[in-house]
């Protein structure tokens, strides 16, 4: 830490002798000291060392000074954004908090695989204590997601487990701040509520894990609004809505005016851009989210109808969104304001290119004539009721899936944050949940309200009050898991193994094994739907859970699978649940698939080995390679 200057008897040219003098690092400035201590190859346990070492390099080493703030950006860069620009903060206590928020959520998402693995495999595994564990912590939430988006971020082959449940937690807490901003977004005065931000938080609640932000979306409509105005600025020069900065509020009131945006506006949207009603696939769920709607240039009425409104508004003309039956329209007064004549409006149709209709034309568009009220103007919470009510109907569409589960769900949650005592919808709530068999405390006061709501359903009530009750018994007393061996005598005829990717002979897809009976286990009526008896060795062989490349768990006989020549991936969202790893070849089983089926690991890496390293050129690679997988198995921190 020293360096001579001049050494001890040294004569200088003048003949003076210099006494013996040293340089230590200490003795140099602090912005250097600084600039030195924040080298990259330095991490935060270098730091503490160095901060030990003398009281000069504890006072550099602060905790609100140039040195921790690089250690802290240089860990959890995406935090920066929640300080502003040179702000001064305890940036030593910042570090130590974050640091203990990760400690404490991966604890929390390591310890969630052991007690939900047995429980229903579609969605709310991890629903109740796991999220009331994290909430209690008291620490700031974004830590909290920052650690479990770096958990998600990590090596994408391996620690699948832990992401699988990682993603789901961060799903929850991602949903529980949209609907506290969807009830600050509600009791705003009528006037202030934009039906776009409403649009928005039903997007984001549906889509958590995506990026979505008001601020993403209006830079969007005010690119388009610019395309506007140059189409307008082409036909008139003089237009008043080519003065209109962004955020004014400016109304059109000369009808020709407000025509001619109409026309440009028109022009843009379906012409240039493209956009178009998605008649070929009108219920997919992509159709009604609005990020999607501006990132696919298709939607329904409705999510086009909110569209095309907001860009007209930009531009200074006023349009009301019209609930009609069976398809959603905007309505354009063609009369001094305050007008409720039917016949004083035009109707837009927003799905059907901009079309403009008369009050008769609307009813040939249905094909039935309706009362006047349903040509009157609705509200923002009346639009988000429409729009979540249509996600609602395309839940109840789903074939049974998580996919459609989860939509479901997302859309009643919302539903019922709007408007919380619907008794349809909390009674399908209720049911929900009974049948998925999550969260059966919920379920209780769900029908509590009911009850108190509407007396008449106690039939109803009293029926899921009885079953959940028995669920909440049955869960104190767990039943062990079955656990299968492969020597066990009644097995010897089960020749794959978990962890396996396999094709299926007849339908050609990819799936990997997560359990196996000796014998078909469904009902007869099963047996019977899927026509087993048609099969060679009909029930009567080994049949495999697989997790499909498709998205769906199937039940597959023996006979019907075989290893795949190229092992792949298997791109579905419940690999996680039994699976640690991605080893190439094969999945490796986590520690509470393996419980279940102990003898399994080592027949598949006995298969891997038969089937695929035989085949790699060089005996040292034949000998090396199971080997290789065993430790990496082994090595695992599940």
């Amino acid at each position: 830490m020293a360096t001579s200057v001049a050494g001890e008897g040294h004569q200088s040219l003048n003949g003076i002798i210099f006494e013996h003098q040293t340089k230590k690092l200490t003795d140099l400035p602090t912005e250097l000291l600084e600039h030195i201590l924040c080298f990259p190859a330095l991490k935060h346990v270098d730091i503490c060392n160095v901060s030990c070492c003398c009281k000069r390099l504890h006072d550099v080493c602060h905790g609100r000074g140039k040195v921790w703030g690089h250690q802290y950006k240089l860990r959890w860069p995406r935090l920066q954004r929640f300080y502003r620009q040179n702000e001064c903060c305890d940036w030593l206590k910042e570090y130590k908090t974050r640091h203990r928020v990760g400690i404490q959520i991966r604890r929390t998402v390591e310890s969630i695989s052991k007690r939900f693995f047995t429980e229903v495999p579609c969605v709310g595994q991890v629903l109740g204590d796991s999220f009331a564990e994290i909430e209690s912590l008291g620490m700031p939430e974004h830590f909290c997601e920052d650690e479990l988006l770096f958990i998600l971020n990590s090596d994408k082959r391996k620690s699948l487990t832990l992401k699988y449940y990682a993603k789901k937690i961060l799903y929850f807490l991602r949903q529980q701040n949209i609907l506290r901003s969807l009830k600050t977004f509600l009791e705003q005065p009528v006037e202030q509520q934009s039906a776009i931000e409403g649009a928005v938080l039903v997007d984001q609640y549906c889509n958590p894990l995506a990026d979505v932000t008001v601020d993403t979306i209006s830079a969007q409509l005010d690119e388009i609004t610019e395309k506007v105005k140059k189409m307008l600025r082409i036909k008139n020069p003089s237009h008043p809505s080519l003065r209109i900065a962004q955020g004014d509020c400016f109304v059109v009131e000369d009808f020709e005016l407000q025509r001619q945006v109409v026309c440009a506006l028109n022009s843009v949207l379906y012409e240039q851009l493209q956009y178009k009603g998605n008649e070929f696939d009108y219920y997919n769920p992509l159709n009604s989210y609005i990020h999607q709607v501006l990132l696919r240039h298709t939607g329904i009425p409705i999510s086009l109808s909110v569209l095309y409104m907001t860009l007209a508004r930009k531009l200074g003309v006023q349009l009301e969104p019209v609930n009609f039956p069976n398809h959603f329209l905007l309505r354009w007064c063609q009369k001094p304001s305050g007008s409720e004549d039917i016949y004083d409006f035009v109707y837009i149709d927003a799905f059907g290119k901009g079309k403009q209709l008369t009050a008769k034309e609307c009813e040939y568009l249905i094909g039935h004539q309706v009362t006047a009220d349903y040509y009157s103007a609705i509200s923002t919470m009346e639009v988000l009721l429409r729009m979540v009510g249509n996600l609602l109907n395309i839940g109840k569409r789903g074939e049974g899936n998580e996919k459609s589960y989860q939509l479901l769900r997302d859309s009643l949650d919302l539903y019922l944050t709007i408007n919380p005592d619907n008794v349809q919808y909390l009674l399908l709530q209720a049911r929900l949940y009974f049948h998925l068999g999550i969260w059966p405390e919920k379920v209780l006061d769900i029908l509590q309200h009911i009850q108190a709501l509407d007396p008449s359903q106690h039939g109803a009530v009293g029926y899921l009050v009885q079953h959940t009750l028995e669920h909440i018994q049955h869960k104190k007393h767990p039943v062990a898991p079955e656990v299968k061996r492969r020597s066990a005598p009644e097995h010897l005829e089960v020749r794959y193994s978990v962890g396996l990717i396999m094709k299926h002979k007849r339908s050609g897809y990819n799936c990997v094994i997560y359990g196996w009976d000796p014998k078909c286990t469904m009902s007869q009526e099963w047996i019977t739907t899927m026509r087993v008896h048609q099969l060679s060795n009909g029930a009567n062989q080994p049949f495999y859970n697989v997790l499909v490349q498709d998205g769906t768990c199937r039940y597959a006989a023996q006979e019907n699978l075989e290893p795949h020549s190229a092992p792949l991936e298997i791109g579905h969202p419940e690999v996680g649940r039994y699976f640690s790893e991605f080893a190439d070849t094969h999945y490796v089983a986590n520690e509470e698939l393996q419980t279940r089926y102990p003898e399994d690991m080592d027949e598949t890496l006995g298969t891997v080995q038969e089937l695929y390293h035989r085949l790699t050129p060089g005996s040292g690679n034949q000998d090396q390679a199971p080997a290789t997988d065993q430790n990496n198995h082994q090595a695992m921190p599940m």
